[in-house]
């Protein structure tokens, strides 16, 4: 098996944080994994033995050599940011659940989307976005 690149050593104080972590209250599932891959490959484990993927445990080392503690914490994820914030959510849901435009019954998602775009409220916005919008917030459109 090659030698390790990133080695965990633990001082005293990141140890007990560790421990009080895994032992004290309610976290996030992700961040108890990495706090007891960075114990157990303290103490010698060897990477197959940590019940979770290789390279998560490669990973998790990597990070805790160059940012410490830091490595604990979630990344920002990949993808693109909400058009609309909450409040433009409710002036969408508030002009689905208004009377419809003349000639319908109620709002199609098509004329929903182009409202968005005349109220200012985004430069483009599609109907599955206000489908999935309106879903979200179990509206009725009518």
């Amino acid at each position: 098996m090659p030698k390790k690149k990133y080695l965990v050593t633990l001082s005293d104080d990141e140890r007990e944080q560790l421990d009080h972590l895994l032992h004290g209250g309610t976290h996030a599932t992700r961040k108890v994994t990495r706090a007891r891959i960075l114990l157990k490959a303290a103490e010698g484990w060897e990477d197959s033995a940590l019940a979770v993927g290789r390279a998560t445990v490669e990973r998790t080392r990597q990070r805790f050599v160059e940012e410490g503690l830091a490595a604990l914490e979630e990344r920002p994820r990949p993808g693109t940011q909400p058009k609309l914030d909450a409040q433009a959510e409710a002036r969408l849901i508030a002009e689905a659940c208004s009377t419809a435009p003349e000639g319908r019954q109620r709002w199609p998602l098509h004329l929903l989307a182009d409202r968005v775009v005349a109220l200012g409220l985004a430069a483009s916005y599609s109907y599955e976005s206000v489908r999935r919008v309106l879903k979200k917030r179990s509206s009725s459109r009518g």
